[in-house]
C-alpha cells in the first residue's frame, strides 16, 4: 500500500469527512477524494460507505483503520523519542488525569513546571475516562487506580483520603452535625450515578449510613468532582471530597472528622517506550517533589 494514501485514509477515518480531513492535512477535498478512490482501487474493496450525512467505515475499512491507527501511534512515539534533546527536555508533553485532580490540584501548579522547562509545551487533558497511552492518546497519566496494561510503567504518587466538607456559611445556617444520624436533617451532595465515577466507592457516605439503618438521601447529585467542590463552595450543602481538593480552599470545614472514609492510591503512568525520554523524567520528578511531605 502507498503510505501517503494510507495517511490520507487515516485522516478521513478520524475526521469522518473529506472536507475535515482536507483541513487537517491542508489538502483540497478533490485531492482527498482521489487518494481514497485510488486506495480503494489498489485494494479492490470499498473502505467507506458514502451517504448524505458524511462517511462511515465499511467492515474492511474498520480493519484497515485499526492497523493504520496503531502504526500512526507507534510512529508518533518513535518521533518523540528520536527528536528529543538529551541535554534539555523539549517538545509537546500530553498529560491526562481526572477532572478533579487536574482542575483543582495540578493546573495551579503546572506554571512552576513551565517556568523550569520553558521548551516543553504541556497539553493537559482533564477527563474522567481513561485515555489509551499505548495508542498515544496521551504521553503520561495520573490515575486514581492502578493500570491493568502490562506495557505501562507505573509509579505510586500519593495516597488520597476523603472527608466530609462544608462551607462556614452553610454550617452557620444549618448547624454542625455531630454524628451520621444528624446528616438526615442536612443537605447532602453526592456523585451522580449516570456516569462511571473516577474512583471506586465515591458515594461511600450512603453505604456507611445504611450500615446504621440510615437513609442519607442527597438533595443534589453532580457527575463531576469539581462540580461537587463548587457546590460546597457556594453553600449548597455537605459533600465528600478528596483532601487534595481542599489544599487551596482552607476556608472549608471538615465535618464529622472521626468518620472513616475510604482512601485510594494514585499512580503516575506512562508507556515503557517513553521511560528514558527527558520530558517524562523531569515531569515525573517534578510531581514527586510537589507531593513529598504532603498529607492528602
Amino acid at each position: 500500500m502507498d503510505w501517503n494514501r494510507l495517511k490520507v485514509f487515516h485522516a478521513v477515518a478520524e475526521a469522518g469527512s473529506f472536507t475535515h480531513a482536507g483541513d487537517a492535512l491542508n489538502l483540497s477535498q478533490s485531492t482527498i477524494s482521489r487518494q481514497i478512490s485510488a486506495l480503494e482501487n489498489e485494494l479492490g474493496t470499498r473502505l467507506f460507505h458514502r451517504h448524505a450525512r458524511g462517511l462511515s467505515l465499511t467492515e474492511q475499512g474498520e480493519s484497515l483503520y485499526r492497523t493504520a491507527h496503531e502504526v500512526s501511534a507507534k510512529l508518533a512515539m518513535t518521533e518523540a523519542i528520536l527528536g528529543e534533546s538529551r541535554e534539555r527536555p523539549t517538545g509537546k508533553l500530553k498529560v491526562t488525569t481526572t477532572v478533579g485532580f487536574g482542575s483543582t490540584w495540578l493546573t495551579p501548579r503546572i506554571g512552576e513546571f513551565l517556568e523550569l522547562y520553558p521548551e516543553v509545551h504541556v497539553e493537559l487533558v482533564v477527563d474522567d475516562r481513561l485515555l489509551d497511552l499505548s495508542m498515544r492518546e496521551a504521553d503520561i497519566a495520573i490515575r486514581m487506580q492502578p493500570p491493568t496494561q502490562a506495557d505501562l510503567v507505573q509509579r505510586r504518587l500519593l495516597t488520597v483520603h476523603n472527608h466530609l466538607y462544608a462551607s462556614p456559611t452553610y454550617l452557620k445556617r444549618h448547624g454542625t452535625p455531630r454524628d451520621l444520624a444528624d446528616l438526615q436533617a442536612h443537605k447532602l451532595i453526592t456523585y451522580g450515578e449516570d456516569t462511571p465515577p473516577p474512583v471506586t466507592e465515591i458515594n461511600w457516605l450512603q453505604k456507611a449510613g445504611r450500615k446504621q439503618g440510615l437513609e442519607l438521601a442527597p438533595i443534589l447529585t453532580v457527575n463531576n468532582i469539581y462540580g461537587l467542590l463548587l457546590a460546597v463552595e457556594n453553600d449548597v450543602g455537605i459533600a465528600s471530597l478528596p483532601d487534595y481538593m481542599i489544599a487551596d480552599h482552607p476556608q472549608f470545614i471538615r465535618v464529622l472528622p472521626d468518620v472513616v472514609a475510604p482512601s485510594f492510591d494514585t499512580y503516575l503512568v506512562y508507556p515503557d517506550e517513553l521511560r528514558h525520554t527527558k520530558k517524562i523524567s523531569v515531569f515525573r520528578d517534578f510531581l514527586l517533589a510537589k507531593v513529598a511531605g504532603w498529607s492528602f
